[in-house]
């Protein structure tokens, strides 16, 4: 399992796109993983035939521990070698000195962090004496097999389904692989077990436990660490937002506009942004190591956004620098990458100040939790229609109007609560009326 470059330790197999006796080029895609933040897709580093999979769909690996063999046509030679991470004697086996020998080479990543311990490969017995690597497969005969199941995932998956054990299939593929076909003449074939259950099991308290991993796991470390490290401060403030609206109205029928989604957010972010460079403390975190407060120069936006795999906060660079045109389409950009578990570690890094639009789901306002590393983050509640004072005097009256709630925290360690108030009220001015931010 490479080291994707995130600090992260481990990740999940989610989907190989690989079969053992499969032909692979160098960088082509071989596996879908997911990590803490992102789902990736991951290259071999090698050119060669696929030998086995170390690791099962579902299944965490940790950084470093091989997940794939591939054989070279020309040996170690013809590749980069990969760090030692198998037991002892089965690296005298494979030792990368090893001339004329085709031999598996184990995906694990480009610079992967080595381990002072080693581990021994999945399903291997420790060795009393070096084995020679076979520079062919040579094709099982038609029985069960007796080492790791040959086969594809969503084989494994119409197996699991059907409760054929895949273990008691003799396999028809190339290979030694066990096929669809396969599968299906050994449920036919004898009695089939109960199929495994969607969801966790329930225990006897009528409970279901859920695995925290992967983006979940992610999202509660730096949830935790960041409400118990960072002094939060929370405000609000309810307001008239009619005139941002006429102005999107206005805006999304000019030409500049015909291709961009302009949505109330995008003015929200560009107001926020405008308040951000007036409150420039709001820019800045916290370096606890040197006892400094550390201002950035550059705004990187965060939009957190939910995702079937659960929260991520990818971030635009430099958002400060870009028209409203380009930041709706930079947010709309974000979203659907986000939404397709494609958003990559790098977006999701350097961010500065972050947005949370849980007005999406109809909610009112909400406290938000500070992105770990950053000094402040706004929530921005539903819009709609409220009744609404308006006017002075004797012209004053009750109109529908396009009302709001937004809200702030900030790291108090950071900014004063003078210095929180007034990035807050500057955002809600320029949204009352949008002719502010041009002052």
């Amino acid at each position: 399992m490479p080291d994707v470059g995130e600090g992260l330790t481990e990740a999940e197999i989610v989907t190989w796109l690989v079969t053992p006796g499969d032909t692979v080029e160098v960088n082509q895609i071989v596996v879908e993983i997911e990590t803490a933040k992102s789902l990736v897709e991951l290259p071999s580093p090698f050119a060669g035939e696929v030998i086995e999979l170390h690791a099962e769909p579902g299944e965490t690996v940790d950084v470093g521990r091989p997940i794939i063999s591939v054989a070279t046509a020309g040996g170690p030679a013809d590749a980069p070698t990969a760090p030692a991470v198998a037991a002892e004697a089965a690296e005298a086996a494979e030792t990368v000195a090893t001339e004329n020998v085709d031999e598996p080479k184990l995906l694990v990543g480009y610079g992967a962090k080595e381990t002072t311990g080693r581990r021994r490969r999945r399903g291997a017995a420790p060795a009393a004496a070096p084995a020679a690597v076979s520079p062919a497969v040579t094709p099982a005969a038609p029985s069960a097999p007796s080492g790791p199941v040959r086969t594809k995932p969503p084989v494994r998956k119409l197996a699991k389904t059907l409760g054929v054990d895949l273990t008691s299939v003799v396999p028809s593929g190339p290979g030694g692989v066990v096929t669809r076909a396969d599968v299906v003449a050994a449920s036919e074939a004898a009695p089939t077990l109960p199929p495994a259950p969607a969801v966790a099991p329930e225990t006897d308290a009528g409970e279901i436990r859920i695995p925290i991993k992967g983006v979940r796991k992610h999202t509660a470390a730096a949830m935790v660490s960041s409400a118990f490290t960072a002094p939060h401060v929370s405000e609000f403030v309810t307001l008239d937002v009619t005139a941002t609206m006429d102005l999107r109205s206005r805006l999304q029928a000019r030409r500049e506009f015909a291709d961009v989604r302009l949505s109330p957010l995008a003015l929200v972010a560009k107001a926020f942004l405008r308040a951000v460079e007036r409150t420039p403390s709001a820019n800045s975190r916290w370096d606890e190591a040197a006892q400094e407060i550390v201002q950035m120069r550059e705004i990187n936006l965060g939009i957190a956004a939910a995702t079937p795999r659960g929260l991520v906060v990818p971030n635009i660079r430099s958002a400060q620098r870009l028209g409203l045109a380009e930041l709706a389409a930079a947010i709309g950009d974000l979203a659907s990458t986000a939404r397709a578990g494609r958003t990559t570690p790098e977006q999701m890094a350097h961010g500065t100040v972050t947005i949370s639009n849980f007005g999406v789901f109809g909610v009112d306002s909400g406290t938000p939790i500070l992105n770990p590393g950053e000094t402040a983050i706004l929530g921005v509640g539903t819009i709609n229609r409220r009744p609404w004072v308006v006017g002075e005097g004797d012209d004053e009256r009750i109109e529908p109007r396009w009302v709001t709630t937004l809200a702030l925290s900030f790291d108090h360690r950071v900014m004063d609560g003078q210095q929180g108030s007034e990035l807050l009220a500057d955002t809600a001015a320029f949204l009352r009326d949008p002719a502010l931010a041009a002052l």
